[in-house]
């Protein structure tokens, strides 16, 4: 025997792990699933569905919301615009609704990053930024021309927009005020989740403290003033997309809603009068069944959260409801034409999964902004999903799949252990202070980098099948300086026309409702009247709030 051929028995190595095998979240994939694998049946009989599964439309709602779910209603096919003036953004979103009759549709705006960040367009910061990768919104005579001639009391209106989402929500308000709508009537979804953009998006403005109070601010204004609003979106869309695995996706954007609840019932909100209009965003990626089996578990977590946890009553309190938009991160620049099997993939898991509104990316997004071709593309990929595919015929299809249920299991287990340990540091906002989310999201990212650039991760058109990447020409949509010009020109007319006075009675009215630690959506309703730009108001809370440019382990 040759001495160097064998191990002894108590040294032998597990055979190398085959890399086709695992998930990008890190699961290896046994050759096939049986009963063993799942724990959803009940004990000592196979044949009977365990209350871990459920029925559709009861909880713990693993298998959708609504006992009918499509074939009652199909999802909002939503879809995002937002570049140049407001002008601009305003014929984009006539020519979605327009390309989008006979299907429910709602608007998603996206905001340039002046915006974002809260600064007017004229801040020395914005230069060259100026209506680049979103609209510019500096004032209410913006907000008007953003919306002009939508009825935006009866079209549900989304808003991209975070650090200064409470200032961009008042302009929106005061918008439909002017225009004599009554606030109860508007629908919509303000994204409004700042926790996330500590964990992954950079776009925060004021401390983690005073940033969860304006959140909580919003969800008190919405519960007593605008019973159809979700004030907050709490989204992993972009902890996906900073190079989380869906796992971390889901607790973390979970455990970011435990927060706000928790930041709200604190204030004194019964969690009953609030928690049914919060909701969800979530990403999906490459992974088709990892990512059906996200939104199972997400349900299945958040209603158990809210009755166990928060002692919720209202049945509309435990419904994890949902957006879902593809992965924007998986589009390549290679072979862009390939972006739209991608995208059409990465819809039907969100079907699958039970969304309540999809968004699907076009296939030029990695390049520029969408055209609008691409963004008819992406939306008539929809469309395909919802009259031609069959998927919307029964409620959860794939329910009772061992792989399914299995997967789900799995998901919602170690997504319930990154929960208590954020628990037992304290809380989400104790753990950005720890470096926790960024920490472990840059270590996901890391190692999904290391597979790619070994070959392990097979990106078509990129690490390989790259023959051909330069035949694939796509045009791609230009913003000139001009917009920025005139945006600046436009506010400087608006700034000349407007009663300083007043100006200067409003600003000072947020900074006292800040300083007062009262809700400041009353104070920034009146400003945006008064004509107070955007950064004016965004500026007027830095005074009290202070702004935030990172811990000591950034």
């Amino acid at each position: 025997m040759n001495p160097t051929s064998e191990q002894p028995e108590d040294t032998a190595v597990a055979p190398p792990v085959d890399p086709a095998t695992v998930t990008l979240s890190g699961y290896v994939v046994p050759n096939h699933y049986g009963p063993d694998d799942v724990e959803t049946t009940a004990p000592g009989n196979p044949t009977q569905p365990h209350e871990r599964i459920g029925e559709p439309g009861e909880y713990p709602f693993t298998r959708g919301i609504h006992p009918g779910m499509y074939r009652k209603r199909l999802w909002t096919m939503r879809q995002f615009a937002g570049f140049g003036s407001a002008d601009d953004t305003n014929a984009r979103f006539k020519y979605l609704l327009e390309n989008a009759k006979g299907t429910n549709t709602g608007l998603s705006t996206a905001f340039d990053l002046p915006t974002l960040m809260g600064r007017d367009s004229d801040d020395p910061l914005s230069a060259g930024e100026v209506g680049r990768c979103g609209v510019a919104i500096d004032t209410i005579e913006d907000m008007h021309r953003l919306y002009a001639d939508i009825p935006v009391d009866e079209v549900t209106v989304s808003q991209t927009i975070n650090g200064p989402a409470c200032v961009i929500w008042a302009m929106y308000i005061a918008m439909a005020q002017q225009r004599n709508m009554d606030p109860a009537n508007l629908g919509g979804t303000l994204q409004n989740d700042i926790l996330k953009e500590f964990h992954s998006q950079n776009e925060f403005i004021y401390p983690p403290e005073a940033s969860v109070k304006l959140v909580v601010d919003t969800i008190e204004h919405a519960m007593n003033h605008l019973p159809r609003w979700n004030s907050v979106s709490i989204s992993g869309y972009h902890i996906r997309e900073a190079g989380s695995t869906a796992t971390q996706e889901l607790a973390f954007t979970l455990r970011d809603g435990m927060e706000y609840v928790e930041a709200a019932i604190e204030r004194g909100l019964p969690v009953d009068s609030f928690a049914p209009r919060l909701s969800f965003f979530f990403n999906s990626h490459n992974e088709f069944f990892e990512e059906i089996c996200k939104l199972r578990a997400a349900r299945r977590i958040w209603a158990t959260a809210m009755t166990e946890r928060y002692g919720a009553q209202n049945k509309r309190s435990q419904l994890m409801r949902t957006h879902v938009q593809t992965a924007g991160c998986s589009l390549t620049e290679q072979q862009p034409l390939n972006n739209i099997m991608r995208v059409a993939y990465q819809a039907m898991a969100g079907v699958l999964g039970g969304c309540q509104s999809l968004h699907t990316d076009s296939m030029d997004e990695t390049l520029g902004l969408p055209t609008e071709q691409a963004v008819r593309i992406a939306l008539r990929t929809q469309q395909v999903l919802a009259y031609e595919t069959g998927v919307t015929r029964t409620v959860d299809p794939l329910a009772g799949s061992w792989f399914v249920e299995g997967l789900t299991d799995e998901m919602e287990t170690d997504a319930n252990t990154m929960i208590a340990e954020i628990d037992d540091m304290g809380g989400v906002v104790e753990g950005i202070h720890r470096g926790y989310f960024r920490r472990s999201i840059a270590e996901a990212s890391y190692r999904f980098g290391q597979e790619m650039e070994a070959g392990d991760r097979i990106i078509v058109g990129v690490n390989a099948f790259t023959e051909g990447n330069q035949e694939q020409q796509v045009e791609i949509l230009q913003i000139t300086h001009e917009v920025e010009t005139k945006q600046c020109e436009r506010l400087e007319t608006f700034k000349k026309k407007r009663d300083d006075d007043a100006v200067k009675q409003s600003l000072d009215a947020v900074r006292k409702a800040a300083r007062d630690d009262e809700n400041v959506m009353p104070a920034l309703i009146d400003g945006a009247l008064a004509n107070c730009t955007l950064g004016e108001m965004v500026q007027a809370m830095a005074d009290i709030y202070g702004r935030y440019t990172g811990g000591p382990e950034w």
